[in-house]
């Protein structure tokens, strides 16, 4: 059913996305988004309750029809509505044939269920090494000096050859630069138990939390999530965040870790004729709160150099200032559903989307931002214009074109149903654990145990070298078959007692035996 490469020949015909269509003017036609800009990052932006969730379907179902892979977060539960077959109602029917939707008939869509604690969907791990320090960090709300500690936790990691894959490794080394603090802080850096007990107490939140199915092997393999089926559909991989989006840093530091990793590990493709990847960051904002400005300068490169590697990433969140300003400027394609100036906040917000398209002789964007219905956006793609390439179209009130799919959340028995079905669940439903930090230093603390518990005869021949060793102190103490050298030396003394060489005979002996002064 599912492959990774589509062939030329398999692949469908290559045509434009049908967004809607433009309601700014009677005659208004159809808005498109052209495959070969796919790429240039998009936005979907707007209040609670006015279609931003719909119009994401129908972006991911758009980009699915053409061969292009999606991955899209489902924090309320109703973007799996994409793996089922829709049952268009009269009003949608109408819709639809308003809007001049060709070919229209319900369907489903190639679906992966993604779930980092393994239960909506099938196990996304990672190792804690490959997620590095600045994001773990960044997931356990770490302070500047506790993330420094950490810092040099994976650094002794790699010094030492040990394995970071879970989260009892990473408890296991922080446990031995608890026990040879001292030497580490003269080798790396200051480390404070206070900093040390801080990590392993916010480790364990993060266990109870169940982040701890996140960490291990087998690790989550990048083309897995960039597959097409047998038609040369694009699969959709849908990640299961309802829960995991109440630790807003955890999701989102999950889905910084897998863009970056996109970004380092694809090739440099440039343009081509449609994207590789769509990637969705639903709940945009919770990716820039608190992040510090080092990790927002990372964001901010990754999303302007990941476009060459073919890779097109769409933001979704109520506003678009959400967003920062040296984000938002690269993001060519833009839907505004409605936002309600009540506060200034909101009204705040509605100047910047304004600002941010480009301008409508017909349309007053300010007022309309407040007026659009349920299912209307302002929309503004990339398109040719008859002197340059690639420029944004001034923004059109649009009626959003329906998704083919279900608009709505699927029962477990529908879920179950997909899994069945998917052709990585064998690859990643089983945990494999194997040796890595904490089996090493646990089989390094058992051999010191028996060799402390061993005979006094075995554990001297162990310590201190074995046959040689035992035969100099035979030598100087004796057997009880021999007398050794101290003996004799006593028996000399007790003969020159009083004598001053004697004594210096003596003390010079047994003085450089026992580490004496002489």
């Amino acid at each position: 059913m599912f492959r990774i490469d589509a062939t030329p020949e398999q692949a469908p015909r290559m045509q434009p996305i049908l967004v809607g269509k433009s309601v700014t003017t009677p005659e208004g036609g159809s808005v498109l988004l052209e495959p070969r800009y796919g790429n240039r990052h998009g936005l979907v932006a707007g209040a609670t309750g006015t279609g931003k969730t719909v119009t994401l379907m129908t972006l991911a179902e758009g980009f699915s029809r053409i061969g292009v892979p999606v991955f899209l977060a489902d924090v309320k539960g109703d973007v799996a509505g994409l793996a089922v077959a829709g049952t268009p109602d009269q009003k949608l029917l109408d819709r639809v044939a308003q809007i001049g939707v060709p070919d229209y008939a319900p369907a489903a869509n190639p679906v992966i269920f993604w779930d980092l604690y393994g239960k909506r969907g099938h196990p996304v791990r990672t190792t804690v090494s490959e997620m590095g320090p600045t994001l773990l960090a960044r997931i356990l709300e770490l302070n500047d000096t506790q993330s420094g500690v950490l810092d040099i936790v994976f650094k002794l990691a790699d010094d030492r050859g040990l394995l970071l894959l879970d989260l009892e490794d990473l408890r296991a080394l922080l446990g031995l630069v608890s026990d040879e603090r001292k030497d580490i802080t003269t080798s790396y850096g200051l480390v404070s138990t206070q900093s040390v007990g801080a990590i392993q107490r916010a480790l364990l939140r993060l266990e109870q939390d169940g982040a701890d199915e996140f960490f291990g092997e087998p690790g989550l393999e990048l083309a897995d999530l960039m597959r097409t089926n047998t038609d040369g559909r694009g699969v959709i991989g849908i990640l299961a965040a309802d829960q995991l989006v109440l630790k807003p840093r955890l999701y989102s530091s999950f889905l910084l870790w897998l863009l970056s990793e996109l970004y380092e590990t694809l090739p440099e493709v440039g343009d081509l004729d449609k994207p590789k990847l769509a990637f969705v960051f639903d709940e945009a904002h919770l990716l820039f709160d608190d992040a510090p400005p080092a990790l927002q300068q990372r964001i901010e490169q990754v999303v302007r150099l990941i476009r060459s590697k073919g890779v097109g990433v769409y933001f979704c969140s109520q506003f678009p200032d959400d967003v920062p300003d040296n984000i938002l400027g690269q993001l060519g394609n833009r839907v505004q559903h409605a936002l309600r100036a009540f506060t200034p906040r909101d009204q705040k917000a509605v100047r910047v989307a304004a600002e941010t398209f480009v301008a409508n002789p017909a349309l007053d964007v300010a007022k309309t931002i407040s007026a659009l219905g349920v299912g209307e956006a302002l929309v503004s793609m990339l398109h040719d214009a008859p002197n340059a390439r690639a420029v944004p179209m001034p923004v059109e009130r649009t009626l959003i074109a329906p998704p083919r799919c279900r608009m709505g959340a699927i029962t477990d028995a529908e879920r179950m149903q997909v899994r069945a079905g998917s052709p990585v669940g064998a690859k990643y439903d089983t945990r494999i654990d194997r040796d890595s930090a904490a089996e090493k230093l646990a089989a390094g603390v058992e051999a010191t145990a028996a060799r402390t518990n061993a005979p006094p005869a075995k554990q001297a021949a162990d310590d201190d070298g074995g046959g040689f060793s035992q035969a100099v102190k035979d030598a100087v103490f004796g057997t009880k078959r021999r007398q050794g050298m101290v003996e004799t030396m006593a028996k000399q003394t007790a003969r020159t007692v009083g004598s001053k060489v004697g004594q210096q005979i003596l003390r010079g002996v047994l003085g450089s035996i026992f580490g004496g002064r002489r």
